[in-house]
């Protein structure tokens, strides 16, 4: 290989890790490039042991957090409607995916079970510790995770965990029995969000409906009245558990951040957005048939997000399930 390419390869290696500001100096995240995990082919990675660095909230419980696939393939999906927080970011190709956040409830299985993107480290570092079940990663990204300040457990790590399905065909039929790999139910001190709950804002407008676009997938919440809740659908489809339960949040959030392109990408040389979840911006918090126009505020990636009306006032959500729709800011 020429000095040049090997330049330039030191200095993308070398900028990923200043981006995303999460690991100790020292660490270079290089390593021989394996097979992913998860190609789309349903084959599985040996992920490396895990290191993190010293706690800043040592005494506060772990969540768990899951990556669930979403696709139309994978639906109905397992678990979900059990999860505190929903997360849906954008994937390769403008599809979607999910983490699943539990912390006060841990479901018999969850799924189906995907891999894990640059961007999940980010979001994670709000969380003391939390314990990430997902299925491996681009083999780049996989010594980032492995460093990261989590704990990393894929099927390789927990085998006894993770079972594969008869339902649906591979890759979508992986899921995960989070009582294998927590101890006991970490409760809602673990959820170091920074959301806050209660009364609802002043102000808002009556909305019934939303719908939030990605390029390849879409989500839909309707109000409903009898139910005090969102109902979600996905691509025009109702969206219910593999039991029949409607998903169902209290609150859900539209959450305008940047999304860029990140230095990883799939088997298939697709480039896996990066989606922004540090800095400030504008959001709209859907609650009780409303909608709020607010703003949010995550100074650094140990922080929560906060939501505030204009005038600065703290935004409460709804008690119950909260999705946040991470949307491309136009």
């Amino acid at each position: 290989m020429r000095h040049g390419a090997r330049t330039r390869r030191a200095r993308t290696t070398a900028a990923v890790l200043a981006a995303t500001g999460l690991f100790a100096a020292g660490c270079t995240g290089q390593g021989t490039p394996r097979v992913p995990a998860d190609d789309g082919r349903g084959r599985l990675h040996t992920a490396e042991p895990s290191t993190s660095e010293p706690s800043r909230q040592a005494d506060l419980p772990s969540p768990l957090a899951v990556k669930i696939d979403n696709v139309r393939a994978a639906r109905p999906q397992t678990g979900l409607d059990s999860a505190d927080i929903v997360y849906a970011e954008q994937v390769e190709g403008g599809l979607s995916r999910l983490m699943a956040v539990f912390a006060t409830k841990l479901p018999k299985s969850v799924g189906p079970v995907r891999s894990a993107r640059e961007s999940d480290l980010e979001l994670l570092r709000q969380f003391q510790k939390p314990t990430l079940a997902f299925s491996g990663a681009q083999g780049k990204l996989m010594p980032l995770i492995n460093r990261a300040p989590l704990d990393a457990r894929t099927p390789e790590k927990a085998s006894g965990a993770y079972f594969r399905g008869t339902a649906k065909p591979a890759p979508h039929n992986l899921y995960v029995r989070p009582k294998r790999l927590l101890p006991a139910t970490p409760g809602a001190d673990a959820l170091t969000t920074g959301f806050r709950y209660g009364p609802a804002p002043a102000g808002g407008t009556k909305d019934t409906s939303e719908t939030v676009r990605f390029p390849a997938a879409r989500f839909t919440f309707s109000w409903s009245a009898s139910r005090e809740r969102w109902l979600v659908s996905m691509d025009g489809a109702p969206d219910v558990t593999t039991d029949g339960k409607r998903l169902a949040p209290a609150t859900v959030v539209v959450q305008y951040v940047k999304v860029r392109r990140s230095a990883f990408h799939d088997f298939l040389g697709n480039y896996t957005p990066y989606t922004q979840t540090v800095g400030s911006g504008t959001a709209k918090v859907l609650r009780d048939g409303r909608s709020f126009d607010v703003n949010w505020k995550r100074p650094k990636a140990t922080d929560g997000t906060e939501f505030t009306t204009k005038d600065g006032s703290a935004v409460n959500f709804a008690k119950g399930q909260v999705w946040v729709v991470f949307a491309k800011v136009s």
